[in-house]
């Protein structure tokens, strides 16, 4: 499902609307170019995960992983700086698609190979100075009435 945004608040929004729909063991790959909005969107989806408000969700482009606190825990993955698949192999990569969280790996057209059977892909494209195209699907074996779900909220979004 294609969605635009024209502003950063509406890639929050966005986010937020997936981040209220995602449960334990949901793992969420996003794909962008630099500045495409891609923490922008994991903030809103932290949002939307109820995390706590002490939390200030950044990019973890030097720690690799951020851990948040909300209604269950987010593991935040940045491979940015990574050159290969191995290097996440050997970074013991099994551990951040907890079942018990839920994990966003941003630049995760780098790790693909490494991405659990379901999970949700979100590709962002710079349509102008503040508006992005965000591609949103479902990969792998949704159950229906999930996928029916996430449908359902994120159509509003596509003709905002």
């Amino acid at each position: 499902m294609r969605l635009a945004s024209h502003s950063p608040a509406q890639t929050v929004e966005i986010g937020e609307a997936l981040g209220r729909l995602l449960e334990k063991g949901d793992v969420v790959a996003l794909v962008g170019r630099l500045g495409s909005g891609k923490t922008v969107f994991t903030q809103g989806a932290a949002k939307g995960l109820d995390v706590e408000p002490d939390e200030y969700v950044s990019s973890p482009s030097f720690a690799l992983v951020n851990q948040y606190r909300a209604r269950v825990p987010i593991f935040h993955v940045d491979t940015y700086r990574l050159q290969s698949e191995s290097e996440m192999v050997a970074l013991g990569y099994e551990e951040y698609f907890d079942p018990n969280g839920v994990t966003i790996i941003e630049w995760a057209d780098k790790v693909r190979g490494l991405l659990p059977e379901k999970h949700v892909l979100v590709e962002f494209s710079i349509a102008g100075e503040t508006s992005r195209a965000i591609d949103i699907n479902l990969v792998g074996p949704w159950p229906p009435h999930k996928s029916a779900e996430m449908i359902k909220t994120l159509e509003e979004y596509r003709n905002k």
